[in-house]
């Protein structure tokens, strides 16, 4: 469930984007008003999401995809040009954050990609200790 979260959360980010870049200066009230919603849900949405997914893999996703599909929404508007750099510029970005999702290691609060886990509470080493 937290990956459909962030996945919507990441469709939600490519939203609020448009919507800024549609609002002319923050002066659009219907574009403002999708811009606020929209960022609000997909922030929620993210924060949700990293309950189960680490906060690096989970924020790398929803930029990514977030970011693949406000270009590719803008290629089909007609406000980018397509070209054969974009278009392997985004199949990167697609690949990474499969690639994120896929690896071991990829949920859990507290594991990174490498399966490193943060010090216990209460832990904590004295600089002059050795």
């Amino acid at each position: 469930m937290a990956w459909m979260v962030l996945i919507g959360s990441a469709v939600l980010e490519a939203v609020w984007a448009t919507a800024l870049g549609a609002s002319d200066n923050l002066t659009d009230p219907r574009a403002v008003a999708v811009f606020v919603v929209a960022l609000v849900l997909s922030m929620l949405g993210l924060a949700w999401a990293t309950k189960s997914i680490a906060i690096g893999t989970a924020y790398a996703i929803w930029t990514g995809l977030g970011a693949a599909l406000t270009v590719g929404f803008a290629i089909v508007t007609g406000d980018e040009t397509v070209t054969i750099a974009k278009g392997v510029c985004l199949a990167g970005i697609i690949v990474a954050v499969v690639g994120l999702k896929v690896l071991p290691g990829h949920s859990g609060t507290g594991r990174g990609l490498v399966g490193v886990t943060r010090p216990t509470a209460g832990v904590h080493r004295r600089h002059d200790q050795h």
